[in-house]
């Protein structure tokens, strides 16, 4: 499988995903600050493994502090420390909440540590470490379920009497967005282990290519029988006889209401799926799910540079020799862009949310009560 990080006491390196599929490079990460960069400029991306990234890029830098004998010997202190680079952590992608729901956890342990008699600058910082290092474990577990209940959820609601089904993805969402299997990628290698998967199709995911570069690659890279479209294509494949079950794609955050933040062209997949009568699922694990977010409309919505949808980057003609990327223009000089990273898909148009611990459907009054998933309801 895939691996798109890489950590072991206080090593942190991650696969340069702006290189990927030509160049497969890691490169290491050593401090919070090093960690922001990866993931503004998205050499690392998808919600969950952004989470996992920041926190262990700090537990990085902590860690070498320790090493170094350069910690603060003042617990107070170093909580401090800690909570002033996790809020400037926070700010490098603001549409997806895994990464401030970790900061957020991790930010409660450190004041907590720091409160207790005799704590010291070490005790907190290697409390810190330790739960950082937690989640990429914690993460690939997670992973596995979802992939488990929606297989089964899609062969037993979206099959259409068929004993295999084929299955249309968006962006990316397996394990170079994740520590490893993935999301909606995860549930596609599900249905691929039980032999029940005809077809995986993957849109290219405009502007930043994340469908074509990087699920195509993971896809070709586990044997899996796909097929790669852009997205404009889309509505054509599921009017004619693909015979696409269902479409299921990730999340960078899910509201209590059940509306969807996912990457930009989601939505427009979800009101296709509707039309066509083909199931639509979002598959994200709990730390997806912003309870304190109401609904769509209170989702902040990344705007990314113009400069991704008017320029394309791939291999230079002379690449098997010199290994060298370049960026060409494909737009008109002078003409304005409009670059969201995402959008909202309205809970109306989700079918089922597939999480590690089941799949959320809407109730009887036709509405998604995402706190049952807590048990605070």
């Amino acid at each position: 499988m895939l691996q798109a990080i890489k950590y072991s006491e206080g090593r942190l390196e991650i696969l340069d995903q702006l290189q990927l599929p030509f160049v497969e490079k890691y490169f290491h990460v050593r401090t919070a600050e090093d960690g922001w960069h990866a993931i503004k400029k998205m050499q690392v991306r998808g919600a969950p493994a952004i989470a996992i990234v920041a926190m262990l890029s700090l537990a990085s830098e902590l860690a070498a502090l320790i090493v170094a004998g350069d910690i603060p010997a003042e617990a107070q202190e170093v909580q401090h420390i800690i909570s002033d680079k996790l809020r400037y952590l926070v700010t490098s992608r603001p549409t997806a909440v895994n990464l401030s729901d970790a900061a957020r956890k991790l930010e409660t342990l450190v004041t907590g540590r720091a409160q207790q008699p005799g704590a010291t600058g070490r005790g907190v910082a290697t409390a810190f470490i330790r739960e950082a290092e937690e989640m990429l474990g914690k993460d690939l577990e997670d992973n596995q379920q979802i992939g488990e209940h929606g297989a089964a959820w899609i062969m037993d609601h979206a099959n259409k009497g068929s004993s295999t089904v084929a299955i249309l993805t968006h962006c990316n969402t397996g394990s170079l967005a994740t520590s490893g299997y993935g999301t909606a990628l995860g549930v596609i290698r599900s249905l691929a282990s039980k032999n029940v998967l005809r077809r995986a199709y993957c849109t290219e995911t405009r502007p930043y290519n994340q469908g074509s570069r990087l699920t195509a690659f993971e896809l070709v890279h586990d044997n899996i029988p796909a097929t790669l479209v852009t997205d404009s294509m889309a509505a054509a494949l599921l009017a004619g006889d693909a015979g696409v079950n269902a479409i299921v794609v990730g999340a960078d955050r899910v509201a209590a209401n059940g509306d969807t933040a996912n990457k930009i062209g989601t939505y427009g997949l979800a009101v296709l799926a509707k039309h066509h009568g083909v199931k639509f699922l979002v598959a994200a694990p709990r730390t997806t799910i912003d309870l304190a977010t109401k609904s769509g409309n209170d989702i902040i919505i990344e705007q990314r540079p113009g400069a991704e949808v008017t320029s394309i980057r791939g291999p230079r003609e002379d690449f098997a020799t010199s290994g060298a990327l370049e960026t060409i223009r494909i737009a008109a000089p002078g003409i304005d862009v409009w670059n969201p990273a995402f959008d909202i898909t309205p809970a109306a148009l989700i079918d089922g949310i597939i999480t590690e611990v089941g799949v959320v459907e809407k109730g009887s009054d036709g509405q998604y009560h995402m706190d049952d998933l807590f048990g605070t309801r």
